[in-house]
């Protein structure tokens, strides 16, 4: 394989070089050697310019001096960053990426200092239109003939929007939508408007997708972001139960009630209350949220005294409500009120590009629970996820991943560090659909039986919460 690298302002060496994995025992890649000999410049051809494959680059690419000054950026750092290359060639790095990590903790820097690369290391940078970007960064030092250090290079890839900083959000945790699939890049336009107004949102897509994360990304960049956020789930409880949650109740209003009790619609005064599987409400409860959204107002269980509604409503749904109300299972009424904004959230296996960046995101997360330096996964195991069905979509990908972790000894997961999945589908049923797909039923049953009836250990097998397998066992008849 031929290469070019530069030595000095004016120098350039030509090489042959070849490239082998290194394995350990357990046969894990943990490094990889280069061989290389100087060739003659009249013996050597690339083929292209060099400049053509620096520009030309799926990650972003710069380079910088000793005085932190750009002084190469190519296209895909110019589409990242928004930033014309005239317009960031010349200038401090720092004045073009404007990083939390810029004020302490630079990779670059830290690089810099003592030779040492980096790879993967998540950051979080502004853009030239203002807003937050996750990036993934790798940077190396660039070196003299005699050793020192002139430079530095750094390679990054966007992760995604970051939707709001850390500092910042009022839910525990950072709330991030990882992602650069056509789809997401359209909700993630979308949510500002969305947020800005004050108008009922539902959120529809398959077990797993990601409701509660847009919920809590709605909430946090509206102008409730500053009240609670409260979150409920319709299929957790028995009906007369969800009403009282929901609108509280008086002392004395049934038995049991020995004290007044402040329902989730008072909880989330001044800020967003988030009813997830609204599709689960029975009849007379659907009727009666209804008319707490035309009236604003509602009274606790047993009580007489009118509460306004002070909160915003987004809901949440794995069922398709039009054809339950087409079947007499929901309200048409509700469903108009509660879908001024649909959201449809598409299921892993149609956004497979996304995959690698969340990947990538559940590496870093794992690392810090564990403890661990598992630096990446091996193609094999990318190109199987890129082809699997995924049912349980992103928090399956997330469990697998947690799996793996469990038994992994070196630096890199492996197919055999999995736990067992199903054959990976080529290309997904053509029946495939946000609300059921083929074969569910017999996977739950698969599922049941491994785990020996125990239903939270099914859920976790099936990357699916709790009172979802149990709404699916439910439907499915297998209770």
């Amino acid at each position: 394989m031929p290469a070019q690298i530069g030595r000095e302002a004016d120098s350039v060496l030509f090489l042959k070089c070849s490239v082998a994995p290194l394995y350990n025992q357990n046969q894990e890649i943990i490094g990889a050697i280069l061989t290389f000999h100087d060739v003659p410049a009249a013996n050597f051809s690339l083929g292209v310019e060099p400049e053509a494959v620096f520009e030309n680059l799926d990650r972003g690419f710069f380079i910088v001096d000793q005085h932190w000054r750009l002084t190469a950026f190519n296209k895909k750092a110019q589409e990242i960053t928004g930033f014309r290359k005239e317009e960031a060639v010349g200038r401090h790095c720092w004045e073009i990426f404007r990083a939390d990590q810029c004020k302490r903790g630079c990779f670059l820097r830290a690089t810099l200092e003592d030779g040492a690369p980096r790879i993967d290391q998540r950051v979080r940078i502004l853009n030239k239109a203002g807003e937050n970007l996750n990036l993934l960064v790798s940077t190396a030092p660039i070196k003299n003939k005699r050793g020192a250090i002139v430079g530095g290079v750094e390679s990054f890839q966007s992760m995604g929007v970051a939707l709001v900083p850390e500092e910042l959000s009022p839910v525990p945790g950072k709330v991030e939508i990882i992602g650069q699939s056509p789809t997401i890049k359209k909700l993630l336009e979308m949510l500002p408007d969305v947020a800005a107004s004050n108008a009922a949102v539902v959120l529809e897509g398959e077990s797993g997708t990601g409701k509660d994360l847009f919920a809590q990304a709605i909430h946090q960049l509206s102008p409730r972001a500053k009240g609670p956020f409260v979150a409920f789930s319709c299929s957790a409880l028995v009906e007369t139960l969800i009403e009282s949650e929901l609108f509280g109740h008086v002392k004395g209003a049934f038995t049991g009630a020995i004290r007044d009790k402040v329902g989730r619609f008072e909880l989330a005064r001044g800020g967003t209350l988030f009813l997830d599987e609204i599709g689960e409400l029975k009849p007379e409860l659907q009727a009666k949220l209804l008319r707490v959204l035309e009236t604003r107002v509602f009274e606790r269980v047993g009580g007489t005294r009118p509460i306004p509604l002070e909160a915003r409503i987004i809901a949440a749904t794995s069922r398709n409500l039009v054809q339950e109300a087409q079947r007499g299972r929901f309200r048409l009424d509700l469903l108009y009120r509660l879908r001024t904004v649909p959201f449809y959230l598409p299921p892993l296996r149609e956004r497979k590009d996304d995959i690698p960046l969340l990947v990538n995101c559940f590496l870093a997360r794992l690392n810090r629970k564990y403890a661990k330096e598992v630096r990446g996964v091996d193609p094999k195991v990318i190109h199987f996820f890129q082809h699997h069905s995924w049912p349980g979509n992103i928090r399956e990908l997330e469990r697998v991943l947690e799996y793996a972790f469990v038994f992994v000894k070196g630096a890199v997961i492996t197919k055999d560090h999995l736990p067992e999945l199903e054959s990976p589908l080529m290309k997904p049923p053509p029946e495939a659909t946000l609300y059921r797909e083929s074969g569910e039923r017999l996977r739950i049953q698969k599922a049941l039986q491994k785990a020996r009836g125990r239903r939270e250990v099914a859920a976790h097998l099936l990357g699916i919460s709790r009172s979802s397998l149990w709404r699916k066992m439910k439907a499915y008849g297998l209770l």
